[in-house]
């Protein structure tokens, strides 16, 4: 489909995210990682994720009190291979890249490397973090479970997070295997998206309180914030063709970032107190690490995973079908056809721009979709 929005330069748009996270508050360094992470996501053309969510995840929530500006970290627990961390409700990007030094420091040393994070909040794209592993020749795993929007296999009220468990491997490509997405069908951010772009949410991704499918996005997104509906899991309602197995990784991500923690769950997580005021999100991460040299050799590890890859894209494609994509290959040609154009800006998120540049005297900046 042809792009009608307007591209911005990536570093124009990266100046502004770290100027305006300042203005509220965020350190510079912290607000480099913290722009960088939202962008990485537009990179990648994971829109949900990245400059859609700067403004109504991130500074929204500053200003509501729900979100901490400045990330007091808190290293509770630190062993040869393990961290256990507290983020003390600041900026989960933040504590997720000082986890991710740290795992990548002691896997590179002892071979594996856990760690899991408590008190923390949204932490952007979950392959960010996973990357950071893969770009030292390691794997990265990491899963994070947030605000409850989905629903138990055959159930209809909102228990549980869209809860990503994501896989990132090193291969002898150009790109590496990259598995982020969530254990839901759909995740908000992309419900989100579907609304200030004015479309509607596929059937079959949402359910009401009655047990029917919801296509109204608007609606959507406002009665899973009253507890009205809820997202499905993987593999849709029921048993028949695989919900079941959707809702088992949900809970394996919820159970693994509480627990791991000893930290907050499900209904616990939903940002609201017993009067429906805001409150700290209080979630949880974890994040593992495991160094192919250890086994049988990076090159080994690369070349192997390469050879699968291929494989399947080489296989016989369906009647109609042009291609056959393996995990992080589509994000890959986003990032070669985005790299010399930048960052498609749609209409709502111009007006965010332009709305928090005169509000915070960032005068020095003026848009292409301007003129």
């Amino acid at each position: 489909m042809q792009e009608t929005r307007p591209y911005v330069e990536w570093q124009l748009v990266n100046d502004f995210m770290v100027d305006v996270f300042m203005k509220y508050g965020v350190p510079r360094e912290d607000a480099l990682i913290c722009a960088d992470v939202l962008l990485e996501s537009d990179r990648r053309g994971i829109e949900s994720h990245g400059c859609n969510r700067f403004k109504p995840i991130y500074l929204d929530r500053i200003k509501n009190g729900t979100l901490k500006p400045t990330t007091e970290i808190e290293i509770l627990k630190d062993t040869p291979t393990t961290v256990v961390m507290d983020a003390h409700d600041g900026m989960g990007m933040v504590a997720s890249y000082r986890m991710m030094e740290m795992l990548i420091e002691k896997a590179k040393k002892y071979g594996m490397a856990g760690g899991a994070i408590c008190n923390s909040t949204h932490y952007g794209i979950a392959g960010y973090w996973t990357t950071m592993a893969e770009r030292e020749g390691l794997i990265g795993i990491t899963g994070t479970n947030a605000r409850p929007s989905v629903a138990p296999t055959w159930g209809i009220e909102p228990m549980m997070g869209t809860n990503p468990l994501t896989f990132t491997m090193p291969t002898d490509e150009d790109f590496p295997f990259n598995f982020d997405c969530a254990t839901s069908i759909m995740q908000n951010g992309k419900i989100e998206f579907y609304e200030r772009q004015g479309k509607p949410t596929p059937e079959g991704v949402v359910i009401s309180e009655t047990g029917e499918t919801m296509t109204d996005s608007g609606k959507i997104l406002k009665d899973m914030r009253a507890g009205h509906a809820a997202l499905l899991p993987l593999g849709g309602p029921g048993e028949d063709i695989g919900g079941y197995k959707g809702y088992g990784f949900t809970t394996i991500v919820e159970i693994l970032s509480a627990a791991l923690t000893g930290g907050p769950f499900m209904k616990a997580l939903n940002g609201k107190d017993a009067d429906g005021n805001p409150e700290m999100y209080h979630l949880g991460h974890f994040f593992f690490v495991i160094n192919p040299e250890f086994f049988m050799g990076l090159d080994t590890f690369e070349k192997t995973s390469g050879d699968i890859l291929r494989g399947l894209r080489n296989s016989k494609k369906a009647p109609g079908a042009e291609r056959i994509y393996t995990a992080g290959e589509k994000e890959h040609d986003a990032w070669l056809e985005r790299k010399d154009k930048g960052v498609p800006i749609g209409d709502a998120i111009q007006k965010e721009f332009i709305q928090l540049r005169d509000e915070l005297g960032l005068t020095k900046y003026h848009f292409p979709f301007e003129d």
